[in-house]
């Protein structure tokens, strides 16, 4: 590590120079071009090219002073504090202390993080399969993967993990709660889990099992293709086209419909996700993003990854509810504002924002948010996430009632809706609604598990191809270029 007073004068001698590098460079920019530029460069007041020079001179000097400030808390802790403090470990906490000001998805990926990411994209491991972020120091679950050992425990979307096998977790880091209850397939692990809602802390043991991460699954009942989609990784997108293929190989033919299950899918690729919405549309828009500078749009359209729609237009129902994020709202929301698909379950996470990952060495790099995303109708789901045409509670979960859903408007720190959508109609989220009456021990008693699911099954049952009457609402506002 060099010495901190060398580096210091190091980082003022390099501003120093550059500034000095970069007003020749300019001038030399300055005097180069066409003798039109040259006029117009000797019309412009003296006093204002002064003036720029000093204000860039005084933002150099305050970065100066922010990295001298920083420079003298390093040497107080490395001289002052209790105990030896390794140098790779102060520099790795000021990074993350540096990001962790940002927004609650944006963070430094050591060597263990850059590993787990490859497994989420492309791999499988042994553990509970849960999605967990961290509020407040404390361990929260996002969603439960479908079929995992979490999702059998009835572990829910809002639940706190306290403790691992006794142990306190309460404090310390996410990726070391992560790495805790990651493990060998067939060990077990008892996790104490608080609900709001309930009087007290209860314990869950679970067994760790392999998480095959191949996201898409397919089955058909009573004629009606069932998509279940888990997240969005390499192949998603070829997975879904493959389902409905094999949905209608099944059937003999075209089904009633399909429905198509985002919930609990917290995201992914976002490529992945215009692959999927592209199976289902033939024209228009499927998403945008947008970067610091509102100037510069991407646009991804239907009809570039997959060509026509796959089902032949037959009708869609889309499942949401508080752990469908990121990616799985891109879907939802494009079918939504096309009225390709009539979307069900409950309001979305609503994460409407673009990390990319910026390696910094071999092994280590940076997971930044560098833009957000809109939907074909120019909207935004940041904050507000996407609001189900048709809200059906899931009626089979006993806590359903009682349990609080995390969504992004419930990080700290999260992005603001640039657009500032107030839309009053989410406090409907908590709304009674006399359709939905039934207790989960009556439903159980007639061999509904799944209600949003059976609910869904029974509209594309009564109604066929009116279902998407229902779908068949104006879009709110319009795409802004």
């Amino acid at each position: 590590m060099p010495d901190v007073n060398l580096l210091s004068h190091w980082v003022k001698a390099r501003y120093s120079n550059n500034n000095k590098m970069n007003w020749k460079l300019s001038m030399k920019n300055r005097l180069l071009p066409s003798a039109l530029a040259i006029v117009v460069a000797i019309a412009v007041p003296g006093t204002v090219l002064v003036a720029q020079n000093m204000q860039q001179q005084q933002y150099q000097a305050q970065q100066i002073e922010d990295l001298d400030e920083f420079l003298a808390v390093y040497r107080k802790v490395k001289s002052s504090y209790v105990d030896k403090v390794d140098d790779k470990k102060l520099m790795e906490g000021a990074i993350q202390g540096m990001l962790s000001s940002l927004d609650p998805h944006s963070g430094f990926l050591d060597r263990s993080d850059f590993n787990s990411l490859r497994t989420q994209i492309d791999g499988e491991y042994g553990g509970l399969g849960l999605s967990v972020t961290l509020e407040d120091e404390a361990v929260k679950v996002i969603a439960p993967t479908k079929d995992t050992p979490a999702d059998k425990a009835g572990i829910k979307s809002g639940d706190f993990i306290t403790h691992l096998d006794g142990k306190l977790i309460v404090g310390g880091t996410l990726d070391e709660a992560v790495e805790a209850m990651r493990g060998a397939p067939g060990t077990m692990i008892k996790l104490t889990i608080f609900r709001p809602g309930r009087n007290g802390p209860f314990d869950v043991t679970l067994t760790r099992a392999i998480i095959d991460l191949k996201p898409v699954q397919w089955e058909v009942k009573d004629r009606i293709g069932i998509i279940s989609v888990t997240g969005f990784s390499e192949q998603t997108g070829a997975d879904v086209v493959a389902a409905v293929a094999g949905i209608k190989k099944s059937v003999g033919g075209n089904p009633l419909g399909y429905i198509i299950d985002l919930r609990s899918n917290p995201g992914g690729i976002l490529d992945e996700a215009v692959v999927v919405s592209d199976a289902f549309l033939t024209k228009g828009e499927i998403v945008s993003e947008r970067g610091r500078d509102p100037r510069n749009v991407d646009r991804w359209w239907a009809e570039r990854a997959v060509p026509g729609d796959v089902t032949g237009g037959a009708p869609i129902i889309v499942l949401v509810d508080a752990g469908s994020a990121s990616a799985s709202e891109i879907v939802a929301g494009a079918l939504q504002d096309h009225h390709r698909g009539l979307i069900m379950g409950e309001r979305s996470f609503g994460k409407g924002s673009v990390q990319n990952v910026l390696p910094l060495t071999r092994d280590t790099g940076l997971r930044l948010t560098v833009a957000r995303y809109h939907l074909p109708s120019g909207r935004s789901v940041q904050e507000g996430g996407i609001k189900p045409d048709i809200r059906v509670p899931q009626l089979t979960d006993p806590d359903y009632k009682s349990r609080v859903s995390i969504r992004e408007s419930d990080l700290r720190r999260h992005l603001v809706n640039e657009l500032k959508d107030n839309n009053k109609d989410l406090e409907q989220d908590i709304t009674d609604d006399p359709r939905f009456a039934m207790t989960t021990e009556q439903l159980k008693a007639k061999g509904i598990e799944d209600f949003q699911l059976y609910y869904a099954m029974e509209t594309l049952q009564r109604l066929g191809p009116r279902t998407m009457k229902l779908a068949a609402k104006p879009m709110k506002g319009k795409v802004k270029n």
